[in-house]
């Protein structure tokens, strides 16, 4: 029986972790309390040889309620600026540093709220377990609370964006937007002109792995 709110999923990650033994263990996850409110646990989802893995903040309401990561409407923006970079996305492996959606009611509707650091070091575990099995080539996160919770609190997306940084999580690391921030931008040209500096942040990706196959 999962002990309830231990602040750490260490105790529960396998010796020898792989992929699905590791989302079977997250599924009873109760490392912190967001496990209360979120459907399920919303785990990483990609191949076991994925050369990039791309990090997010957390799962939204479509991924809490389908148990997959990335499939709402920011990721269907990740998924067209993967294609544009030129980053075959089926090599790349998609998570988020918290697994469970953390939200607050308006209404009818179920409204993100930023996971704490309490909840970010309860999960971290999990997303450490994960690189260990996938070692990838380049390791990417989305967004400010994903790059704190990779990089260290100082880091600035704003400043450091699809700049790498030297890391020993993968042999290439950088940040960039979540793709989400693309769409709350405020108007048409603006969300052209984001969405195109996503691409681009993108593209520094693409071009490493391209220079480490060779």
């Amino acid at each position: 029986m999962p002990v309830d709110d231990p602040g750490t999923a260490a105790p529960l990650v396998p010796e020898r972790p792989t992929l699905p033994r590791l989302r079977e263990a997250a599924a009873g996850c109760r490392a912190c309390p967001l496990w209360k409110t979120g459907t399920q646990t919303v785990f990483g989802e990609g191949q076991a040889q994925a050369e990039v893995v791309l990090v997010g903040e957390q799962p939204g309401d479509r991924e809490d309620r389908e148990g997959r990561p990335f499939v709402g409407p920011a990721g269907r923006v990740l998924d067209e600026a993967l294609e544009e970079a030129g980053i075959d996305r089926r090599r790349a492996y998609v998570t988020n540093a918290v697994k469970h959606f953390k939200w607050q009611a308006r209404g009818k509707r179920r409204i993100h709220q930023k996971p704490n650091a309490e909840e970010l070091a309860a999960c971290r575990p999990w997303l450490d377990a994960e690189l260990s099995v996938l070692r990838p080539e380049a390791l990417v996160a989305l967004g400010a609370t994903a790059a704190q919770s990779l990089l260290g609190r100082s880091f600035r997306v704003t400043k450091q964006r699809g700049v790498p940084v030297e890391s020993d999580l993968a042999p290439h690391v950088l940040a960039t937007v979540h793709p989400s921030s693309i769409l709350r931008a405020p108007d048409d040209e603006a969300r052209r002109e984001a969405y195109a500096a996503f691409v681009d942040d993108l593209r520094v990706v693409a071009d490493l792995l391209a220079a480490a196959r060779r």
